[in-house]
């Protein structure tokens, strides 16, 4: 392999996909493209904290600044349910897209880190991407370390997100909160 692009979905989810990778003989750079992410502040939170987990251990770091809001909402508001698709294809292909037009040879993502992905699905979309940018798409299955990499990044006091990132992956996580609050203030 000559060179691998990357995709870094946050700090946490990084830190086991980059040791793997080291521990592997490959040196990946890291690349922040995460237009899903929201709202602003969450987003600021995951891209400054992974600015400075990349300089603690040395990893090189290429920040597309996008943040997204508008264009995402555009893209899953017909279809909320099945965001999850347009979400891995948008950073997927910026990911395959900036890979091909600087020199890379392979592209990768830590989002095949965490067992709450649809796993296949990303790899069946960077694949398929993989195709239409004539970069090679690395397949690593990393969720056999998720917990120790999450364990490493709490243990390193990275930020750790509470939901997937964009609103309505928060949403969902305060599901059962929201319908509480909702029977609470129908009683009164």
């Amino acid at each position: 392999m000559e060179r691998l692009l990357l995709h870094t979905c946050c700090a946490p989810c990084s830190v086991y996909c980059v040791d793997s990778l080291r521990g592997e003989g490959i040196e990946p750079v890291s690349f922040w493209y995460n237009p899903n992410i929201h709202p602003y502040q969450e987003y600021k939170a995951r891209r400054d904290t992974l600015v400075s987990y990349a300089a603690s251990i040395d990893l090189q770091l290429v920040v597309r600044e996008e943040y997204g809001l508008r264009e995402f909402v555009r893209a899953v508001a017909g279809d909320i349910g099945h965001r999850c698709g347009y979400c891995y294809a948008c950073r997927l292909e910026g990911t395959a897209r900036y890979a091909a037009e600087n020199g890379f040879t392979h592209f990768c993502t830590t989002l095949l880190v965490s067992p709450y992905q649809d796993h296949e699905g990303i790899c069946r979309t960077a694949e398929t991407i993989a195709e239409r940018y004539g970069v090679q798409f690395l397949y690593r299955d990393f969720r056999p370390g998720f917990r120790q990499g999450q364990a490493k990044a709490r243990e390193l006091s990275l930020y750790m997100q509470k939901y997937c990132g964009c609103v309505f992956s928060e949403e969902e996580r305060y599901a059962k909160q929201i319908e509480k609050d909702r029977e609470r203030f129908q009683a009164i």
